[in-house]
């Protein structure tokens, strides 16, 4: 596992000068030392890892760098640092993509729309994956649909309804990776388009009242769908929920159906 923390030189015979390795990239490859660790040992979220002097010694390295490596795994999301304690197995990478997302959206807040128009590609492929294959457990599918019934009036509840509901339909095309990244777009596009309203405390009129129900009509023949395994219902099911999901967001209504 030890991979000394050794100069680079530049060193001319003759006596040229020499720089030393930027710490950082010595901490990069401690980093994926123990990253393959946490691999090759199949260890378990929760688990905690050998202190930082112990890691030391198996990487071949400084204390100093072991920690900038186990922060930068944090980053990334699996491992938890907690201070007093130690680094634990946190085993969650789609954390580091969801901050990407993220973090595109507050630089490039006109990428919104791009944002979104992806979020329904990978609802709509996952849609069709399912329906082909003909999805399986559907009662997970089911509670979350009731979860939203339970979110009237809350923007922060239906956030929360709204994301279990969504990556349960996609969880269905039985694909980790997509399942994964839907969840990562979703979350971050939701989230700034109801943030107004979160922030603000406030209750939106689609959350109350008929405009609820209409809310709840719009998720209904998703599920409806893919339970039946019905593809073109799905897809004008899918299709209606991304204009609302636009009209929330004050974007651009293309014509989504286009080539559907």
């Amino acid at each position: 596992m030890a991979v000394p923390e050794r100069r680079s030189t530049g060193a001319r015979e003759g006596g040229g000068a020499f720089r030393i390795e930027p710490v950082s990239r010595v901490a990069d490859r401690v980093a994926e030392q123990i990253r393959s660790y946490i691999v090759d040992e199949d260890l378990a979220e929760g688990e905690r890892l050998p202190s930082e002097r112990r890691l030391a010694e198996l990487v071949g390295s400084s204390r100093p760098t072991v920690s900038q490596a186990l922060r930068s795994l944090a980053v990334q999301g699996l491992v938890t640092i907690r201070p007093g304690s130690g680094a634990y197995v946190l085993r969650r990478p789609a954390s580091m993509v969801d901050t990407s997302i993220e973090l595109m959206l507050r630089l490039e807040p006109d990428s919104v729309g791009e944002a979104a128009h992806l979020r329904f590609l990978l609802e709509l492929t996952a849609g069709r994956q399912a329906i082909a294959h003909r999805a399986g457990d559907l009662e997970p599918l089911e509670r979350a649909l009731e979860g939203l019934r339970q979110a009237r009036g809350s923007a922060a509840e239906w956030i929360a309804a709204d994301t279990v509901f969504h990556v349960e339909v996609v969880r269905l095309a039985g694909n980790r990776f997509l399942t994964s990244l839907f969840s990562s777009v979703h979350t971050a596009l939701v989230e700034k388009a109801y943030e107004r309203w979160v922030t603000g405390k406030q209750v939106p009129s689609w959350l109350t009242g008929e405009g609820f129900e209409e809310q709840i009509a719009l998720h209904e023949p998703m599920a409806q769908a893919l339970a039946q395994g019905r593809r073109r219902e799905f897809e004008r099911a899918a299709i209606a929920h991304q204009r609302a999901l636009l009209e929330h967001m004050d974007l651009h209504l293309p014509d989504w159906d286009r080539g559907l």
